[in-house]
C-alpha cells in the first residue's frame, strides 16, 4: 500500500513545505485539498477550526488547470505522488469539475474527489430519496466525464451527506463503471454517522473502493437537554485513541486484497501537526505489519 496525507490536515504549511515534510517523514503521496482560499486570513480562528478556516496547504481551484504543470513538477522534485485532487464540488457542479479533470489528466493523477451534497434532517429541504435520485443522475454525468479524461471520480463516505454509510454510498454509485466512479472509505467519519461492519462494507462496495482515509474520533458526553436526557457529541481523536477499529480495517483490507492508496487525515488537536505526522506514519505501518 501507499501512504500519504490529505493536506487539509497540514493547515499551517504551504504546498512546498507540505511536500518537504512528507518526504522527510517517509510518506509516499499527498492528497491535495482543492478549493479557493479566503482573500485575507480571518482573525481569531479557533484552534480546532484552523483546518478549514485558513488552510495554507491548499491548491486554488480557479487556477489549478493553468498551474497543473508547475504543481506536478514540484511534487516530482520531492518524489511525492499525487493521490488525488480533492475538491468540495458536488455532483450538481459537474460542469465545474471538468477543469479539475483536465488538470488531473495533465498531471497524470488518476483520482479526484467530488463531495456528495449535505443532508441536514432538521432543515426544510428536499427529501432524502429525491436528493439521492437527482444526484444519481448527476453521478452518471460525472461517469461520462471520468471516462473522457481517464480519471476516476470518487464519492466520500462522510457524515451529514447523502453517502454517510457504505450502503448509502453504494446506492449513489450503483450501476456506474468502477473504472471511473469510486468511493473513499472513511471509518473515522463513520464514528459519527453510518457505521457498518468493515467486512460487510468491503463485500458490498467491492471494486468501488478507490481510496481510504485513516482518521479517528470518539463520542463524548455533552451535558443534558431540558428533559434531563444525556447528550453526546463527536470529537476528533488520535488514530490510536478513537472508536474506529483501525486494526480491523487493515485486517479487512488485507483480506480483500486492497493494496492501493491510503491518506491519513488527522484532525486531533493534542499534538503539533509535525509530531502527529511523524507518529501517524509509524502507527499505520505498525497496523499493516500487525495483520
Amino acid at each position: 500500500m501507499k501512504y500519504g496525507v490529505f493536506s487539509v490536515s497540514m493547515p499551517e504549511y504551504n504546498p512546498e513545505e507540505t511536500l518537504k515534510i512528507l518526504k522527510e517523514l517517509g510518506y509516499d503521496g499527498v492528497e491535495w485539498r482543492v478549493t479557493n482560499m479566503p482573500k485575507e486570513k480571518p482573525e481569531n480562528i479557533p484552534f480546532d477550526r484552523r483546518y478549514w478556516a485558513y488552510n495554507e496547504s491548499t491548491i486554488e481551484i480557479d487556477t489549478i488547470e493553468e498551474k497543473a504543470d508547475e504543481l506536478k513538477a514540484l511534487c516530482d522534485s520531492y518524489g511525492i505522488e499525487i493521490f488525488s485532487l480533492t475538491t468540495y464540488l458536488t455532483p450538481a457542479d459537474y460542469e465545474k469539475v471538468e477543469p479539475v479533470l483536465r488538470a488531473a489528466q495533465k498531471m497524470g493523477v488518476k483520482k479526484i474527489r467530488v463531495f456528495p451534497p449535505s443532508y441536514q434532517p432538521k432543515d426544510d429541504q428536499t427529501p432524502y430519496a429525491e436528493l439521492m435520485y437527482e444526484n444519481k443522475a448527476y453521478v452518471k454525468k460525472l461517469e461520462a466525464l471520468g471516462k473522457k479524461y481517464g480519471v476516476k471520480i470518487m464519492m466520500e463516505i462522510h457524515m451529514n451527506n447523502l453517502s454517510a454509510s457504505p450502503s448509502a454510498a453504494y446506492r449513489l454509485v450503483e450501476g456506474c463503471d468502477p473504472a471511473y466512479i469510486g468511493v473513499i472509505f472513511d471509518p473515522g467519519n463513520m464514528v459519527n454517522e453510518g457505521y457498518e461492519d468493515y467486512q460487510k462494507s468491503f463485500e458490498l462496495l467491492g471494486s468501488y473502493i478507490a481510496h481510504v482515509h485513516v482518521k479517528n474520533a470518539v463520542i463524548v458526553e455533552d451535558g443534558r437537554d431540558e428533559l434531563g436526557s444525556k447528550k453526546w457529541k463527536r470529537e476528533q481523536a488520535p488514530l490510536w485513541d478513537g472508536m474506529a477499529d483501525l486494526k480491523d480495517l487493515f485486517r479487512v483490507m488485507k483480506k480483500f486484497g486492497y493494496d492501493d492508496t491510503i491518506s491519513v487525515e488527522d484532525f486531533s488537536n493534542e499534538s503539533s501537526t509535525y509530531d502527529k505526522l511523524k507518529a501517524n506514519i509509524e502507527y499505520v505501518k505498525k497496523l499493516a505489519a500487525s495483520v
